[in-house]
């Protein structure tokens, strides 16, 4: 039995902040499906330059490369919605744009994870993950 009880995506996106505020070019952190499905999400909308599984023992690792060197990163802030303790659930009228659209919030649907305009679109809601810009 493991005693540890941190959230996975909040440990995530807190060393992708901190990477991003001393500005360092890439990360890695100890890989799971749904933290490789959020840093694909973020490679497909711009956010995160790539992202790749390195195999290792005892275990493999993900290697998220947040910006190119000689360029600035494309997150602004990346914030953790929903959390154990209050969870914060939306339907598909009610998923929220951020900055106008020029950010986005990553939605745990019945379909899998995926962006709030790609919820809204399938007529679909679930819980708000993250939101980002």
């Amino acid at each position: 039995m493991s005693l540890q009880s941190t959230d996975q995506i909040a440990d995530f996106i807190s060393r992708i902040r901190n990477a991003v505020m001393v500005n360092k070019t890439e990360i890695l952190v100890p890989t799971s499906k749904l933290k490789l499905k959020v840093a694909e999400i973020l490679v497909k909308n711009g956010y995160l330059a790539s992202c790749d599984v390195v195999e290792g023992t005892p275990r493999a690792l993900l290697h998220v490369v947040i910006n190119e060197p000689g360029t600035v990163a494309k997150i602004s802030e990346i914030t953790k919605i929903s959390k154990p303790g209050r969870r914060v659930y939306s339907g598909a009228a009610e998923i929220p744009t951020i900055k106008s659209g020029r950010g986005m919030v990553i939605v745990s649907t019945s379909k899998g994870l995926m962006t709030g305009k790609e919820a809204k679109k399938n007529h679909l809601g679930g819980e708000i993950l993250i939101r980002v810009w």
